[in-house]
C-alpha cells in the first residue's frame, strides 16, 4: 500500500508551522507517524499537505516546574519511559507506557501525537485525564491553555482550530507518597486496550483514602473518570468489600460495541480492572508509607 500523493513541508518553526497551517488547505500535521503513516497508506486520510514537525525547535523536552511534570509535544515515548523524573515522581506514567505499543512505535511516536490522535483506549490519553492534564495550544492568536477534560469534542477529535496545534503538556504531581496503577484487558500485548483502568490515591499511614483518581479507558469516545467510585472510597479505610462494590457502578458506564467487544464486555471488564487496579494502588500506598519500595 501507498499513501496517496501530498505536498511536503518542513517547518523549522512553531510559527513557521502555525503560518503553514493557516494558509495550506487540508493539511495534516506529521509528528511521530505512528498513527498518521498507517491511515495515509491505507487511504483512511487524504490530505493534500503534510506538514512534518521533526525539525520544529523547542517541542521536545521534559521538566518538573512548578509541581508539574512539563513534556513538550514532540517528545518520544521512550524518552519519557527511560526518565528518571517520570519513574520517580509519575510512576504510572512509566508503567502505562510499557503497554504502549512495542519498543519500535514508542521510538518514534509522540505525547502530543497520541494525545491528538485521541483514540479512547490509548494509554497516554488515560493518564491525561487522571492527572486532570493542561494541554498548550498556540495558533495565529498566539497561546492558550486547555484543561484535558475539555479537549475532547467528539470521537478522534480534540478542541484545536485547524490553523492551531499542540506544543506540550502539564501533568500535576501528586504526593510523593501516593498509590498508582495502570492496569488494561488488550486482545494481545501491543494492541490498544479493549478496556483499561488507571488509579491513583493519596491517603495517610493507616491506608485511609484522601484523594483518588479513577480513569476507565476504551469504553467510549474519550476516557472517563468514574465520579461514583472516586466517591464512595474517599474518606474510607478499605476493607471487606469496599472496592469490589464500589467499582460495580462501572458496569453503568455507557460503552461502545465494536468488533473487539460488546459494550457490556466493556462494562463487564470495566468494574474488574478498576477493582483490580485499586487493589494495587492501594498496596503501595501502604508501601509508601511505610518506607517500602514497590
Amino acid at each position: 500500500m501507498k499513501p496517496p500523493p501530498f505536498r511536503y513541508h518542513d517547518p523549522k518553526t512553531v510559527s513557521e508551522a502555525v503560518g503553514l497551517l493557516g494558509s495550506l488547505e487540508n493539511a495534516k500535521l506529521l509528528a511521530g507517524g505512528q498513527s498518521l503513516m498507517p491511515m495515509l497508506n491505507m487511504r483512511f486520510v487524504l490530505p493534500d499537505h503534510i506538514i512534518d514537525l521533526n525539525r520544529v525547535e523547542g517541542l521536545s523536552y521534559i521538566r518538573e516546574a512548578k509541581g508539574a511534570l512539563e513534556i513538550g509535544a514532540m517528545t518520544r515515548q521512550r524518552d519519557l519511559e527511560f526518565s528518571d523524573a517520570v519513574r520517580a515522581r509519575w510512576p504510572i506514567m512509566h508503567e502505562a507506557l510499557l503497554q504502549v505499543g512495542h519498543r519500535q512505535t514508542r521510538n518514534r511516536g509522540t505525547i502530543g501525537g497520541s494525545l491528538c490522535h485521541l483514540d479512547p483506549a490509548a494509554e497516554l490519553v488515560s493518564l491525561a485525564t487522571g492527572y486532570d492534564a493542561t494541554v498548550t495550544v498556540v495558533g495565529p492568536n498566539g497561546e492558550r491553555e486547555l484543561p484535558f477534560a475539555e479537549f475532547p469534542v467528539a470521537y478522534m477529535t480534540p478542541a484545536i482550530e485547524l490553523n492551531e496545534l499542540v506544543v506540550g503538556v502539564r501533568f500535576p504531581q501528586w504526593t510523593a507518597k501516593h498509590g498508582y496503577a495502570f492496569v488494561e484487558f488488550s486482545r494481545r500485548h501491543g494492541d490498544f486496550a479493549i478496556t483499561s483502568a488507571a488509579v491513583l490515591l493519596e491517603g495517610d499511614a493507616s491506608g485511609k483514602i484522601t484523594r483518588a483518581s479513577v480513569t476507565i479507558g476504551g469504553m467510549g469516545t474519550a476516557p472517563s473518570r468514574a465520579r461514583e467510585v472516586e466517591q464512595a472510597i474517599v474518606g474510607q479505610l478499605p476493607a471487606g468489600t469496599l472496592f469490589r462494590d464500589a467499582c460495580e457502578s462501572c458496569r453503568k458506564l455507557e460503552a461502545i460495541d465494536d468488533v473487539h467487544a460488546p459494550a457490556s464486555y466493556r462494562q463487564h471488564l470495566a468494574a474488574v480492572l478498576s477493582r483490580r487496579a485499586l487493589e494495587k494502588a492501594h498496596a503501595r500506598l501502604l508501601d509508601a508509607h511505610a518506607g517500602r519500595p514497590h
